[in-house]
């Protein structure tokens, strides 16, 4: 479970829409928590995207990514992408019970959008660290 103020989720929201849908001008992104529930949507209005089954599918995929490093002897993946044709898929770990999902097209660099959400990343790690948001087990 995950408590969250209204100020503290408007907070992270304007930090993912100043920090990567303006400065990056990615396609959309998504913090979830680990269950797939979506907890900030910014940037998906326009394109046609079920956030749901995206913020759900991401959720398992790293799921699955996790199971797999335990096979090989990791702890876990922090960081996942998927590169296509035309849009890219990147998510990062953010605290214990949140993954930030970020898509972008291939007009942005890997290395800009790592840099722009570890920025965002550090932001909700704040937030966590003092106690204005909270996870909950």
């Amino acid at each position: 479970m995950l408590v969250l103020d209204p100020e503290e989720l408007q907070k992270i929201g304007d930090c993912i829409k100043e920090n990567l849908i303006k400065a990056a001008n990615v396609s959309g992104v998504l913090l979830i928590d680990m269950g797939g529930n979506v907890i900030v949507d910014a940037g998906f209005k326009d394109n046609n995207i079920d956030v749901a089954s995206l913020a759900a599918l991401s959720a398992a995929n790293f799921a699955a990514m996790a199971e797999i490093a335990r096979l090989i002897g990791e702890t876990e993946f922090s960081l996942l992408f998927h590169k296509g044709k035309q849009e890219n898929i990147y998510f990062t770990k953010a605290g214990r019970s949140f993954i930030l999902v970020t898509v972008f097209g291939n007009d942005i660099s890997l290395g800009l959008m790592r840099l722009k959400v570890s920025h965002v990343k550090e932001e909700i790690e704040k937030e966590i660290a003092s106690g204005r948001l909270k996870e909950v087990f």
